[in-house]
């Protein structure tokens, strides 16, 4: 369970979260990457999405719905 308490401003508005330490440590033993989540992606990485995306624009007949991969496996 995550005890979680949101921190507000003087407008009452969210600001942050806390959470408790054993919480935390419940969230990194479950999600070992969680801490590096937010960390760039390398370059090969954004070349292959920005390839995929010009693709998709160029050829959107060439897309097909997830669930017709689905029913082909």
């Amino acid at each position: 369970m995550l005890d979680k308490q949101i921190l507000k401003d003087q407008q009452g508005m969210p600001m942050g979260v806390f959470i408790p330490i054993q919480s935390w440590n419940n969230l990194i033993f479950q999600y070992p990457d969680i801490e590096t989540l937010e960390a760039d992606l390398p370059q090969w990485e954004k070349d292959f999405i920005d390839k995929r995306l010009d693709m998709a624009q160029r050829y959107p007949e060439r897309l097909k719905p997830v669930e017709m991969l689905f029913e082909t496996l």
